[in-house]
């Protein structure tokens, strides 16, 4: 791709310089990612600009730029295709390459072989798509493998056979979404995911499917360019068990719960008031929330590639567990996986582990039931 073609794609010449993507950018605080000038050089002088390593693959895609354009540009996905440009020169972190490498040899990025994806479900009596099923529950690379996000499958799990929710997986057989491969700017391994995964659907003639990512429904509903199939966050699936009476909560959490909205699920999809709902449905809790919610919620930084690279600077996710223990919060509620591995960590290097922990929204559901 050439400079004037990224001109036309990404309508530069429509951008007016407010500054708003740039000052809206939760990263800018770190590095120097002034997204407004680099399209506007682009524009101006016709050519390819080129950035520092850190400004390259600091931006999370969590598209608060484009949320706050006046003229509904989308800076973010200018700069996915910088990147693509950098991966088709090999000019990628070392991490990053490693992971895309994995994606394409197994199927996932965590470097772990394809028979150890199911370990998780082992004891769980979770059948196979094959066996037929109403809903395909896309387990998803981290909670296939992530020791702590495992967890979250399995509570999701638990609160869908207590509901009599009629799902299946796909085991062995799951591959990544590609949600951070395309991120990243790795286009064809991409494109390559999209065909390999609808072939794998369409033989199971998926109808409905469920993933407890939002990277992953994010992908499935918005890049894939299907209509095949309906994807659903378990946020929504789970608020539509209890709202319909299938889903009973007995047990009674007496907690103050802080609820950060990811990146992917609320700015990038609108999903906002499903996960409060689930929150707010458990007995005993009492739902606070952040200064900045909903669409001004402050990304954690674990989009876009950013869990394989990390950017000198102060870390996001610290600054969040401060605010939910200023709040007063017990508990740090997720619905994302990156979310809950980041702000985890965080909780750990601010020293707050005695004052909160952080949980996925089906984790809470589960101890209720």
């Amino acid at each position: 791709m050439n400079a004037q073609e990224l001109v036309q794609k990404h309508k530069l010449l429509e951008c007016i310089q407010c500054g708003m993507c740039t000052g809206s950018c939760p990263v800018s605080r770190k590095v120097d990612l002034n997204i407004r000038r680099y399209m506007r050089e682009v524009a101006v002088t016709g050519k390819i600009v080129k950035y520092s390593q850190d400004v390259l693959w600091s931006c999370t895609t969590c598209s608060t730029c484009g949320l706050r354009c006046p003229k509904g540009l989308s800076p973010f996905e200018f700069l996915i295709d910088m990147r693509s440009m950098a991966v088709e020169e090999g000019q990628i972190p070392p991490t990053l390459r490693d992971a895309l490498e994995s994606v394409f040899k197994n199927g996932n990025p965590w470097d772990r072989i394809r028979s150890k994806r199911t370990e998780w479900a082992q004891g769980l009596n979770i059948k196979h798509i094959s066996q037929g099923a109403e809903i395909l529950y896309y387990v998803g690379c981290t909670a296939s493998y992530d020791p702590r996000i495992q967890e979250v499958a399995k509570s999701l799990v638990k609160c869908l056979q207590k509901a009599g929710v009629d799902f299946g997986i796909l085991g062995e057989e799951e591959n990544c979404c590609g949600n951070e491969v395309y991120g990243v700017g790795e286009k064809g391994l991409f494109e390559f995911l999209v065909e390999e995964n609808m072939k794998l659907f369409n033989k199971y003639g998926v109808k409905r499917m469920v993933t407890t990512c939002p990277h992953g429904y994010n992908t499935f509903k918005n890049r894939y360019g299907q209509t095949s199939f309906e994807v659903q966050h378990h946020s929504q699936l789970l608020a539509n068990l209890i709202e319909n009476g299938k889903l009973k909560l007995s047990k009674e959490l007496n907690k103050k719960v802080i609820y950060h909205d990811p990146c992917f699920l609320g700015k990038q999809n609108g999903i906002y008031d499903e996960p409060r709902k689930v929150i707010e449905s458990i007995p005993g809790v009492e739902l606070l929330e952040f200064d900045r919610s909903r669409e001004r919620s402050l990304c954690c930084e674990g989009g876009g590639g950013r869990m394989w690279v990390d950017i000198p600077g102060p870390r996001l996710a610290e600054i969040r567990v401060q605010n939910a223990v200023d709040a007063g919060a017990e508990i740090l509620a997720v619905a994302c996986p990156f979310c809950l591995l980041t702000l985890e960590d965080a909780v750990k290097t601010t020293g707050f582990e005695e004052k909160i922990k952080v949980m996925d929204i089906a984790e809470l559901l589960a101890l209720a039931l």
